[in-house]
């Protein structure tokens, strides 16, 4: 539990917590998490198996969002053992080296997600102004070359400070803020000299997540400029549906990451609670809302899962 002396954990092994004060209530939290991770997993396989099994779907578009639908996926997997086993009782410590891996998947998620809405970012661009040559500008050897980018780009970025974590000296108490690891988490517990992670940290934030939302936001500048310059009123409708999806997903991932960083710099005076909860929105909420947002708001992906799930009417 929570309460368990610093000093009886070994000195590479850190405790994870839960919601600070609602410890009675972890069964019906764990009911909920375990819900949470269910739909996660479900929904993001649901739709990477409609992609791979609906050729009219073998498209850019649709390759964009199957490499967002594995990230999210592999966040879910990279923090559901941790998370439910704090929440249902089964443990809640967690190894220096499972806490530094877990850390380098979920920032290097993060990452891959950034790029990958980035890549969407594009795609609408393309489609939307310059539509004649959409098919050959993003061929599937530039969509392969593009996920292979961002690949490359979120496996080795953060390398350089995750493998510094492994010779940091943890003198402080040994208890992590979230039922996760987080590279500024266990920078927080760490006695050795840390000017090198958090510098290196910040222009990495600068350069992938930063960067890419202004790239993001200078795409959609262009395409409604693009958009507003059509006559037909109906043509401009139809231009802005085929991105709300994207939009949405936008949002989903950049307004959690933006609340998250707010509450960590400025928020010491919050509750512990706070933290924790904007931790696991963070880390659940984009994985969650994708799957529903592109079920809902594109029409290929409706249909065929309908097509899955029909419902029955008299």
């Amino acid at each position: 539990m929570l309460m368990l002396p610093a000093h009886n954990l070994n000195a590479s092994t850190f405790l994870l917590t839960g919601f600070p004060g609602l410890e009675p209530f972890y069964s019906w939290i764990a009911i909920a998490f375990s819900f949470i991770y269910a739909i996660v997993l479900l929904g993001n396989c649901m739709i990477l198996h409609v992609i791979r099994t609906e050729i009219s779907l073998h498209e850019p578009m649709f390759y964009f969002l199957a490499m967002l639908a594995f990230t999210d996926l592999c966040m879910g997997l990279s923090t559901i053992h941790t998370v439910l086993g704090v929440f249902w009782g089964f443990s809640n410590d967690i190894s220096l080296d499972a806490c530094i891996a877990q850390a380098y998947f979920i920032h290097g998620l993060s990452f891959t997600e950034s790029g990958v809405l980035l890549a969407m970012s594009f795609d609408r661009f393309i489609a939307i102004c310059n539509p004649l040559r959409y098919t050959t500008i993003l061929t599937n050897t530039k969509v392969f070359q593009a996920g292979l980018i961002i690949l490359l780009r979120s496996a080795l970025s953060s390398l350089p400070v995750i493998i510094r974590l492994k010779f940091f000296h943890y003198c402080h108490h040994h208890i992590l803020s979230h039922s996760f690891c987080l590279h500024q988490d266990l920078l927080r517990l760490a006695c050795s000299d840390i000017h090198f992670n958090s510098f290196f940290g910040l222009v990495l934030v600068i350069c992938t997540l930063l960067l890419d939302s202004l790239l993001i936001l200078l795409s959609y500048i262009l395409i409604l400029h693009t958009v507003l310059a059509i006559a037909s009123q109906e043509e401009r409708l139809k231009s802005f549906q085929t991105c709300i999806s994207h939009i949405c997903a936008v949002l989903v991932f950049y307004i959690p990451i933006i609340g998250l960083t707010m509450v960590h710099r400025f928020g010491k005076h919050l509750s512990p609670l706070v933290h924790v909860l904007m931790g696991n929105i963070y880390i659940l909420f984009p994985p969650l809302m994708n799957p529903i947002i592109y079920s809902i708001k594109t029409k290929q992906i409706r249909i065929r899962i309908q097509g899955i799930f029909p419902l029955k009417r008299d």
